[in-house]
């Protein structure tokens, strides 16, 4: 189909900035501006992170590490990413451009760190799409064996022909609707967001009312709200890690900035209302999870290594019986589909923002005349993805689990940059008024800061064969290997780019020292 190409051209005119700490102008890019509100940006945000997939994944994992102390490590994690959303909020209302943390980092540090800062955030994104698809893809069929009662049906799964064929089809219907645009994706998101708060919901009420039922059943104690009883440092810090990556998703609002209405205040609002919705489902959950069978590793505990990394599979006859209990399972299909669908958003608005800023190739920077969407970008997303977990998955499986633990090197490696991008942008305006000093200073500072902990803690971890799957390169753990040599492999592109697009690696196109630019017709 015929795209637009927005990269300005000669005679453009070309409006200069603002004044410092007022709203800059942002080189439009030619997205369909208006298109969603304040509901719908905060809909979106909460998809992304996928919740109810995020809790089934993660709930037995967690509390293996720490133990009744979960929801204390829900709490903890919640922390610098609200902290961070600080940063992207302030950041946002002189900048709302599409490109979010690329185009803060780059007018903070300059190209080099911003354009790094993109391609962690890029990387991170097709990572998750993969995974998505995959578990949306063993959902699919194992509800399908649940309704038709046919363990035969469930079992396609296990065909790899059949579960990646699956898994292709999927990332073409979430890659089909993304592409026309967030009208098509605001509609979907309302039913598949409603669907699976409703579901936790009921999952919470039935848990709460059965508690005691249970051989492993605890009572409810406010010692489970403190982090320091957890059992060791080691154990906290990989407790954080996971819940850390439990809340990313919900700048995915931020990046549909030049759509919202309102683009200088909707979107950090949305993202601080998708974030209170997300700890508190998490909570929630958790300590009703919690009080019905316990943390332990027996039974029906949280814990039990053989239901840990599927939670909800497990509790869903127990808790809700056989006839709600396929909600749950619906709910799970329903939160990685719609996440698979939303999380495009970030990845292909921000190689479009690369592109515009002639950072990438100008292919990039087009935009659908009718749909007002990055076309390419989200094609060449949703290839991305199949190519990445099709090869993946025929490497082999320990290879595709490892890649997944390597994610939460890229989530802390963006998040930590853009909010030290933020206090160092604003460092002028910090002593201006204690509101500055608190939201554009202190609370970034202190989130990106924790976030960089992690990174650390992380990285050191990564280096041990047994994190992971346990496989190892030359003795060195293959989630090492994975996370550094995708960071290594920004910094190649990154080094080819230079050649190709001297001027914004020069400074010339986006710089640190002037605001941005916009185009007008």
């Amino acid at each position: 189909m015929t795209q637009v190409d927005i990269r300005p051209q000669a005679g453009d005119t070309v409006r200069g900035a603002t004044a410092p700490g007022d709203t800059q102008g942002v080189r439009t890019k030619g997205l369909g501006g208006n298109s969603v509100g304040l509901l719908g940006s905060a809909v979106i945000g909460i998809s992304t992170v996928a919740p109810v997939y995020c809790l089934t994944s993660t709930l037995g994992s967690t509390a293996g590490e720490v133990g009744l102390q979960m929801p204390a490590v829900f709490l903890a994690g919640f922390l610098p990413m609200l902290l961070v959303a600080f940063a992207y909020r302030e950041l946002n209302k002189v900048m709302p451009d599409c490109g979010t943390s690329f185009t803060w980092t780059v007018k903070a540090f300059g190209p080099k760190v911003g354009w790094m800062c993109g391609w962690g955030l890029v990387i991170a994104t097709i990572i998750v799409l993969s995974n998505l698809a995959g578990v949306a893809t063993s959902y699919f069929w194992l509800l399908a064996g649940e309704i038709t009662n046919n363990p035969s049906v469930g079992a396609l799964d296990d065909n790899k022909a059949v579960h990646i064929v699956t898994c292709l089809a999927l990332i073409a219907a979430a890659t089909a609707i993304s592409y026309r645009g967030m009208t098509a994706t605001k509609g979907v998101q309302y039913t598949l967001v409603g669907l699976q708060l409703l579901v936790l919901a009921v999952f919470v009420g039935m848990a709460l009312s059965k508690a005691g039922d249970f051989e492993t059943s605890v009572s409810f104690s406010w010692s489970w709200m403190n982090p320091f009883a957890v059992q060791s440092f080691a154990a906290f810090t990989a407790g954080l890690s996971l819940s850390i990556f439990m809340y990313w998703g919900w700048d995915a609002c931020l990046t549909a900035n030049e759509e919202t209405t309102g683009s200088t205040k909707t979107p950090g609002r949305a993202a601080l209302i998708a974030m209170v919705v997300l700890v508190g489902s998490y909570l929630a959950t958790g300590i009703a999870a919690q009080m019905v069978v316990g943390s332990g590793d027996q039974g029906l505990g949280l814990a039990n290594p053989e239901t840990s990394d599927n939670v909800f599979a497990a509790l869903a006859g127990p808790v809700m019986g056989p006839g709600l209990g396929i909600l749950l399972f619906v709910a799970v299909l329903a939160s990685a589909a719609a996440s698979l669908q939303t999380t495009f958003i970030p990845v292909a608005r921000t190689v479009l923002a690369m592109s515009a800023y002639e950072a990438l190739p100008p292919s990039f920077a087009k935009v659908h005349p009718k749909f007002k969407t990055p076309g390419k970008a989200t094609v060449v997303a949703g290839v991305a993805t199949g190519a990445f977990y099709t090869v993946m998955t025929l490497l082999s499986e320990h290879v595709l689990v490892d890649t997944i633990y390597a994610l939460g090197l890229m989530i802390c490696f963006y998040y930590a940059l853009t909010a030290f991008a933020c206090v160092w942008y604003f460092r002028r305006e910090l002593t201006r008024t204690p509101r500055d000093l608190v939201f554009k200073g202190l609370f970034p500072l202190v989130g990106g800061v924790l976030l960089a902990a992690v990174f650390a803690k992380t990285l050191y971890d990564m280096w041990d064969p047994a994190y992971g799957s346990g496989s190892a390169v030359f003795g060195v753990g293959s989630v090492f290997v994975i996370g550094v040599g995708l960071l290594l492999l920004g910094v190649v592109i990154m080094l080819v780019m230079r050649t190709k697009s001297p001027a914004f690696f020069r400074g010339e196109v986006l710089t640190k020292e002037t605001p941005s630019l916009v185009v007008e017709d």
